[in-house]
């Protein structure tokens, strides 16, 4: 179960980003070019909400029950701080996926209360922005220390 879990938590990651890209050209689009706020916005939003959370609830079965990485930085959590890559997995990884989620939420909320096209793109693409920065940054990438492939092997 934990191998086909991180294989789908890995191939979702692109889902989550490629959502990401096309809510965020759209919003700043919108935002710069004047256009009105229509159903294709509220239904890419929607989408990458979802996934967004799919992704999320994934990462948290992952992360509380069947990770060995995060089982072995919690019997010793000192010690963990101290090593980069279980430090990662135990507090950078967690943190910095929950902040982008919040954001989005966040985001998503605002912007439908908004009134004006104009203040619903910025609201999106501002707090759509901030969490594809943090989730580029806490994505476990080849060249990092707590590497992981880009697409994972069956």
């Amino acid at each position: 179960m934990y191998t086909a879990l991180v294989v789908a938590h890995s191939l979702l990651r692109w889902v989550v980003l490629g959502l990401a890209v096309v809510a965020l050209v759209r919003a700043v689009s919108g935002w710069s070019g004047g256009r009105p706020w229509t159903g294709g916005d509220e239904q890419v939003n929607r989408f990458f909400v979802i996934a967004f959370d799919l992704q999320v609830l994934i990462g948290l079965i992952l992360y509380v029950g069947l990770s060995p990485m995060t089982q072995a930085a919690f019997q010793d959590f000192g010690a963990a701080m101290g090593n980069s890559v279980l430090r990662f997995w135990a507090v950078e990884h967690i943190f910095g996926m929950l902040a982008a989620v919040a954001l989005v939420h966040i985001g998503r909320v605002r912007a439908r209360r908004a009134v004006e096209p104009a203040a619903r793109h910025r609201t999106t693409a501002i707090f759509f922005g901030l969490a594809l920065l943090i989730t580029l940054l806490t994505i476990p990438w080849p060249f990092m220390p707590a590497a992981r492939p880009l697409f994972p092997s069956f």
